[in-house]
């Protein structure tokens, strides 16, 4: 297990590296080739870093597809040892924002009420980045 950047993950599956994209977030950019880091982009980063260190045991969970347009495994990602929801906690903490890309959309009013209670707060993103 290690983490690429706020929403992506690589994580050892039949012994082969497979980069999954974390469902139904999105974090602000670290890492992408032609756009500027985002504001709280870093943040992100390191807050998936700290929930998911090197070797975490996690669970994966696929919604209706199975990889995206870069071959990406989508997945909802769980913490093997407290079975945290990873993806919804970034957006409960305000690392991220609802990403919602039908047909995966089996928790999309969780991410949606998380991320409006996290606004209201003024967690993360919504209380350090404007616009």
């Amino acid at each position: 297990m290690s983490v690429a950047d706020g929403d992506t993950v690589e994580v050892r599956l039949n012994g082969r590296t497979e980069n999954v994209r974390l469902i139904g977030v999105d974090t602000p950019e670290t890492v992408h080739p032609t756009k500027p880091v985002g504001c709280y982009g870093p943040q992100a980063s390191a807050f998936t870093k700290q929930l998911l260190p090197p070797g975490t045991k996690v669970r994966l969970v696929r919604d209706a597809e199975a990889r995206d347009y870069y071959n990406r495994l989508l997945a909802y990602v769980y913490r093997s040892s407290d079975n945290s929801f990873v993806n919804l906690e970034l957006v409960r903490l305000g690392y991220g924002v609802p990403l919602n890309i039908e047909p995966n959309s089996a928790h999309r009013q969780e991410f949606v009420d998380a991320a409006f209670t996290a606004q209201q707060a003024q967690l993360g993103l919504w209380g350090a980045c404007h616009g």
